[in-house]
């Protein structure tokens, strides 16, 4: 079983190759579909929030010191505008919000119970800072009858359901990036929310 470890605003560097190595072989999956470059500016410029801020954390699973799986989390009002904007605008106070970014983990470490091990690391970070109500998740639109869908893919709503989240149609960020065989593809992503006040 990996060893699951957390990291912190500037404590987060040395670690960003290699995550950023474990984004781009993961999210090449469906259905995000990532045509993208660990070296890239994109991922650099996606993943500095994580080191400039000092409430964020990022969470590692590492088995013999190897980085096997990832997930981060932010004040919401540390990340991009694109991310700040729609909350913004649904009217919920973006400072009350810690946002998290991503969970991606090697295939042959799932099903061990670590996607829970990244929320309870990430939940527990956002719930010790004392001013968070909501955490919050954005999740990557796909039509159900996509041809390039895999016949055995399920998707995580009902894991995220017994997390205690919700799903808030029509919020949504929307994201290009790079698409395996289309090029860079604008891409609605809608949100998820969890509050805490509302939670046992």
């Amino acid at each position: 079983m990996p060893q699951i470890r957390s990291f912190h605003g500037p404590e987060i560097e040395p670690w960003l190759d290699q995550v950023a190595r474990l984004r781009v072989a993961v999210f090449r999956e469906w259905p995000y579909l990532y045509d993208g470059d660990s070296a890239s500016e994109y991922e650099r410029s996606y993943l500095r929030p994580y080191v400039d801020s000092r409430d964020s954390v990022l969470v590692l699973a590492l088995d013999e010191g190897r980085v096997v799986g990832a997930s981060t989390g932010l004040p919401l009002l540390d990340d991009a505008d694109a991310f700040v904007a729609p909350l913004q605008q649904a009217g919920l106070p973006a400072a009350q919000v810690f946002y998290f970014g991503e969970s991606v983990l090697l295939p042959g470490y799932r099903g061990l119970g670590i996607g829970h091990a990244f929320f309870d690391a990430r939940e527990a970070h956002a719930r010790s800072l004392g001013r968070f109500r909501w955490t919050a998740f954005c999740a990557v639109d796909r039509e159900p009858e996509d041809p390039r869908r895999p016949p055995d893919y399920r998707p995580n709503d009902v894991f995220w359901h017994r997390r205690g989240y919700a799903r808030l149609p029509g919020l949504a960020v929307r994201l290009p990036w790079e698409e395996i065989g289309r090029g860079e593809v604008e891409h609605a992503l809608t949100f998820w929310l969890r509050d805490w006040k509302e939670s046992p």
